[in-house]
């Protein structure tokens, strides 16, 4: 039996592989330890192949057919190591007095999951630390164990808070990164739009595992259906259900009449649906990949008369857009593949176009935990003149009195408001929040007229929403 008992990456010192003899001894000595050795295969993806953390966990999972418990161990392990990365990084070279480029990059991934056990989790310090070091031996080989017990040791010795404090010193600043697991640009983009009392809670909520959430096809499948299967209604969304466990174990799933998406996207959608003048006969979805919100619109569009172009840039992602939108007739959709900055229509070819643009991804990092690590502000630099580019097609797409929804999943200014001020001149913004008032404090500290949500306020992606209506 398993003992549960309940980024930088490093380069040159210890050899990237050992060698066969050494690996065969340490395989002969040591227990393998199924799930923690599974855990560490997924941060190799994450940390090395830049995969998303809920990608690599699933097919690792699936890969070495592990379920139950076992499974729940492996998904906490990838999912909490990657949310807390810079902080275990900071810990580790403290406790080991080493840069991390000079560990191997293996060995660090196993520090890492050791010192999430050890400081987060109720694993008991020697199972932690034994643990710990038998996948040193497995993964790096035997000359690795001695350096693994002995900085595990150090990390184990303190609570995870005194090492915050330790490192952190008299800033304050510093200490809140160290604890929360966020970046301070993170931190400092949370602050300038939330009151003070709501930052802690903002950040806590990020480290919060997100339940998945079911959204029914329209005209599909009913919500009921998926009551059966044990889902719980979302408490806004009319499409939506909250299920914990495999979204592939239900049936409507399985068939494509149903589908997996965070509750935010859903009510993006939903104000969009209740947008006075909203009408066809053609709506596009600019970034349609990967393809949730193009099945509630085409589900939409049957009830208003509408044909939904979805159009997607890259090949693999219009594939999926493909298979969200399978079981609707084709003859109310096309999928396109095309460069959003570079229509493939005519201009003012549309009556309707959501613009749920590339972002940094700042709103969904309880699903995707790895995603604060790997941006940084620069990031914005590229990100932000495409937005804006977007939104500029949007707007030509449409004739005077269009309408045009544009979303990100980012609270960020950078990639909201202020996108969106480079075309107030030519557009009437809409009161988005007055469309759901069934959802308390959905209104932007940036303007009231725009939709943001927030994961401590509303358990939901950080959506945000401007509808517009061209002059």
């Amino acid at each position: 039996m398993n003992d549960h008992g309940r980024p930088r990456s490093g380069r040159g010192r210890f050899p990237h592989n050992p060698s066969r003899h050494e690996a065969g001894r340490a395989r002969a000595r040591r227990p393998l330890d199924r799930p923690r050795r599974t855990a560490l295969e997924a941060l190799r993806d994450i940390d090395r192949g830049d995969a998303y953390a809920n990608l690599a966990c699933s097919r690792v999972l699936d890969e070495q057919r592990i379920t139950g418990r076992d499974a729940a161990f492996v998904t906490e392990l990838v999912f909490g190591t990657c949310r807390m990365a810079g902080s275990y990084d900071a810990i580790i070279e403290k406790a080991s007095g080493r840069d991390l480029d000079e560990l191997e990059p293996d060995l660090v991934d196993v520090l890492r999951l050791g010192a999430h056990q050890g400081l987060t989790m109720r694993v008991p310090d020697r199972a932690a630390v034994d643990t710990s070091v038998d996948l040193a031996a497995h993964v790096v080989g035997e000359r690795a164990c001695g350096i693994t017990n002995a900085v595990m040791r150090r990390i184990v010795a303190r609570p995870f808070e005194q090492w915050c404090a330790l490192i952190a010193g008299a800033d304050p600043a510093r200490e809140r990164e160290l604890r929360t697991g966020h970046p301070r640009w993170i931190i400092d983009a949370y602050a300038e739009l939330l009151d003070p009392d709501e930052l802690e809670p903002a950040l806590a909520a990020d480290n919060a595992a997100a339940e998945p959430t079911l959204v029914v096809r329209p005209g599909l499948c009913e919500r009921d259906e998926l009551a059966e299967a044990g889902a719980v209604p979302t408490r806004w969304s009319p499409w939506g259900a909250r299920r914990a466990g495999d979204p592939s174990e239900v049936e409507a799933v399985r068939t494509g009449r149903a589908g997996v998406q965070d509750e935010g996207s859903q009510l993006v959608c939903l104000a969009l649906s209740r947008a006075p003048g909203l009408r066809g006969p053609r709506w596009l979805d600019l970034c349609a990949g990967p393809g949730g919100k193009s099945a509630l619109l085409r589900g939409l569009a049957d009830r208003h008369g509408a044909f939904l172009v979805a159009n997607e840039a890259q090949p693999h992602r219009a594939r999926l857009v493909r298979l969200a939108l399978r079981r609707y007739d084709r003859r109310g959709h096309q999928v396109i593949v095309a460069d959003g900055g570079e229509p493939a229509w005519d201009e003012a070819a549309f009556q309707t176009v959501l613009a749920d643009v590339p972002c940094s991804g700042l709103g969904a990092l309880r699903r995707r935990p790895e995603s604060r690590w790997r941006r940084d502000p620069a990031d914005l630099d590229e990100l932000v003149p495409l937005q804006k580019d977007l939104l500029d097609v949007a707007l030509g797409s449409v004739p005077s009195g269009g309408l045009v929804a544009y979303a990100t999943c980012s609270p960020h200014r950078a990639e909201t408001a202020d996108v969106v001020a480079g075309v107030r001149d030519r557009v009437e913004l809409l009161d988005a929040p007055a469309l759901i008032p069934e959802i308390p404090g959905a209104a932007a500290a940036t303007d009231p007229r725009f939709v943001q949500l927030w994961p401590h306020r509303h358990g939901t992606d950080a959506m945000f929403l401007a509808l517009m209506r061209k002059r």
